[in-house]
């Protein structure tokens, strides 16, 4: 026998609370040698999962966090070379196979005159690399990230230094990367979400 179905509450209210997934834990810093302060006291207690947003470069700070050094520079040499070797059988193909034609006792096929349209297609193939490795490296187009939630989020493109913490996992204790980088000297710490 089926029990009765009973409805309690209104339609709108859940009946069961969301688990609230954390992004990670941002602080505002004041001056460039205090966000590497942040950075290094971060990494020295294990935290590597982090990203700084500032108004301007600031020198060291990718050693500091730990970042290794881009492959679009691969990439794009990637693209060159294979923009130089197209063009060198695009020319080949259309001069010595697919219409042999001997003009002024020319040859078929020579690679002195092909040259100029070797340069430019391997710089065409690698600037199309770079922007396309570019893009795919930075994880863009991004229309949304969760530290747009922090609430002074606007000021790091101005005048202040942000380091944001990332969790990485279930091991995140939120209160203790705060208190990090409370004791680094950062300011409006705040736990931001998903």
């Amino acid at each position: 026998m089926k029990e009765p179905m009973v409805r309690t509450g209104t339609a709108a209210a859940p009946q069961t609370a969301e688990k609230v997934s954390i992004y990670g834990v941002v602080a505002e810093f004041e001056s460039p040698e205090a966000l590497l302060e942040g950075v290094r006291a971060a990494r020295a207690l294990g935290y590597d999962k982090m990203d700084a947003y500032t108004p301007f470069p600031v020198h060291g700070i990718d050693e500091a966090m730990g970042i290794r050094r881009s492959r679009l520079g691969w990439i794009v040499l990637g693209g060159g070379i294979i923009g130089a070797v197209a063009a060198v059988l695009l020319q080949w193909w259309t001069g010595a196979v697919a219409s042999p034609l001997v003009v002024g006792g020319k040859p078929l096929f020579a690679f002195e005159f092909g040259l100029p349209i070797i340069f430019e297609l391997a710089v065409l193939l690698a600037a199309f690399a770079a922007v396309l490795g570019m893009l795919a490296l930075n994880g863009l187009p991004r229309f949304y990230h969760p530290v747009f939630k922090y609430s002074r989020f606007d000021r790091a493109a101005d005048d202040r230094f942000l380091l944001a913490l990332e969790a990485n996992g279930a091991g995140f204790d939120a209160e203790q990367a705060a208190e990090i980088l409370k004791s680094a000297g950062g300011r409006h710490v705040e736990v931001v979400t998903e």
